[in-house]
């Protein structure tokens, strides 16, 4: 009688352990799910805000994360000479986000995306009218940089050619010539304010947070639910049999 019993209780135990591990994972993705809606609902909120001054994203305890998407302000002036070039996409047309050097008053220099401009834009002279002189203050996207290069299939940056696959702000920074302690550690995406002549186009932001927690959390506790039924329907197939 103890060797029938001790396979069947194995059999529960292991039942019961897949189980737990299927509504664990279930409940983690509809946790995920709602810290998700309201990341996005932070973005909005932030997009949609009146904008700061650059600096006062600065002052806060972790900008980075406080900061990002917080529509903010910065006046300087342009060292177009220095333009950073991040290969990009718009309606289809093959192209690059232009980042350009901008000095503020007290020296420091940060990275604005001006916005987009086709191959044939990428050299500053066939956009004259664009590469506006003097002081001006941007409206734009505060934007945290990344820390390393987000995969192995993304290309290598070309420094050399100020061509750029991933946002290296050191990078940009060692190309235009700007030193480690004048650089601001941030992007401002510029919103679509008209540039004279029309490019670089602004307003390129893409927010594109995947959001598919739903669909796993359906898909884990589905497998639960298959679970059960056929631990049921083996549970009654063995009590059928033992009589």
């Amino acid at each position: 009688m103890a060797e029938r019993r001790s396979p069947r209780i194995g059999w529960i135990a292991a039942f019961l352990i897949v189980l737990a591990a299927l509504l664990a994972l279930g409940t983690w993705q509809v946790e995920r799910l709602q810290w998700k809606q309201a990341l996005l609902a932070e973005i909005e909120k932030n997009r949609n805000a009146a904008p700061v001054p650059v600096e006062t994203i600065r002052a806060l305890p972790n900008p980075d994360v406080q900061g990002e998407y917080r529509r903010v302000t910065a006046t300087g002036r342009f060292d177009h000479a220095h333009e950073q070039y991040f290969f990009a996409t718009l309606d289809g047309d093959v192209g690059y986000h232009v980042y350009t050097p901008l000095i503020r008053p007290d020296g420091h220099v940060v990275f604005i995306n001006r916005g987009f401009v086709s191959e044939a834009l990428i050299d500053p002279a066939r956009r004259a009218e664009g590469q506006v002189a003097g002081e001006v203050t941007i409206t734009g996207l505060y934007r945290a940089p990344l820390a390393a290069k987000p995969s192995w299939v993304t290309p290598e940056n070309e420094p050399a050619k100020r061509i750029y696959f991933w946002k290296d702000i050191h990078a940009m920074a060692a190309s235009a010539g700007v030193a480690a302690d004048e650089l601001e550690p941030y992007f401002i995406d510029a919103d679509a304010s008209p540039n004279p002549g029309g490019w670089p186009k602004g307003g390129v932001t893409q927010v594109d947070l995947p959001n598919n927690h739903l669909s796993y959390a359906l898909t884990w506790y589905g497998l639960a639910a298959v679970l059960l039924v056929i631990g049921a329907l083996s549970w009654r197939k063995r009590r059928g049999g033992t009589k």
